[in-house]
């Protein structure tokens, strides 16, 4: 009997970054679960980041696609409105047993992002702002493995490191979109370890106390990737070489972050062309 055929999935863009797309370097037979994944995860971040709506309708619209999610798992047909997105997952879900759990723990991720920039609430220290990575990160990771196959602990821990570590370098990279927002993710106990305020965070003036505080996050970042990046070596294979491209990039961005020396507080700096021979050399020379 032949595997049933997945549906369709829409072209991804490029938008809903820390998530590693199905590349040339993915098996075939992987490539429409993991685009379905990546739909199901670009789809849910535009709710909750796209537009001129409310909070309040940017929530209602999170919930009902969270209520979808659930009557797709218990096997009823996709309703039109996200067809296209949950057709896919409804397979994947069916075909590769992805956990549930984990599509959930994103979705919760994206409700309280809407809580916490409505409320102008920051994080009250690191592990706060681990268990929003905890499930707005670390299960990409852990969906990609459980396609894989991979389920030993230590996989799972290095990649929820390597995923944290991304959400951590995403976050630094974005400051100067996320802080004029309302989006606050230097924690408060950081911020008060070095004498910075609300107010210095809003004013983005790089004293030597904020370059301390950046630079001190920026730091934390790279242990998280430095604790996870041997993954790589556990991994067979083409996703092993994904990986390498995936943690190599990261390491770039967050060498531009740092490079900046506070300036991040004002320009984001994105990869570009001339960035990728050395991320690919790099790779190349992991060990």
């Amino acid at each position: 009997m032949k595997p049933p055929v997945p549906p369709h999935v829409p072209a991804p863009v490029t938008h809903y970054e820390n998530f590693p797309v199905a590349s040339l370097l993915c098996p075939p037979q992987l490539r429409a679960p993991i685009a379905a994944i990546y739909a199901f995860a670009r789809t849910a971040d535009d709710l909750a980041d796209e537009g001129e709506l409310s909070a309040a309708q940017r929530l209602a619209d999170l919930q009902a696609y969270r209520t979808e999610l659930q009557h797709v798992a218990a096997g009823q047909p996709p309703q039109p409105r996200w067809a296209a997105v949950f057709g896919p997952v409804q397979w994947a879900i069916q075909t590769h047993g992805l956990p549930l759990a984990l599509l959930d723990d994103l979705l919760s991720a994206f409700i309280q992002d809407i809580e916490k920039t409505a409320s102008a609430a920051g994080y009250a220290d690191r592990a706060e702002l681990l268990d929003y990575c905890r499930r707005s990160a670390n299960p990409v990771g852990r969906l990609l493995l459980h396609l894989y196959g991979i389920t030993d602990a230590q996989a799972l821990q290095r990649s929820d490191a390597i995923c944290t570590a991304l959400q951590l370098i995403n976050f630094w990279q974005d400051l100067s979109e996320d802080l004029p927002r309302g989006r606050f993710y230097l924690t408060e106990a950081d911020c008060q370890r070095f004498g910075i305020t609300r107010q210095d965070l809003q004013a983005a003036q790089v004293t030597p106390a904020m370059h301390q505080l950046l630079a001190d996050s920026s730091a934390w970042a790279a242990a998280l990737m430095h604790a996870g990046q041997d993954l790589v070596h556990q991994l067979p294979g083409r996703i092993g070489w994904e990986l390498r491209l995936v943690v190599q990039g990261g390491w770039a961005i967050l060498r531009k972050v740092q490079a900046q020396h506070g300036g991040n507080l004002h320009t984001r700096l994105q990869l570009k062309k001339g960035d990728w021979p050395g991320i690919l050399w790099r790779a190349l020379r992991m060990q």
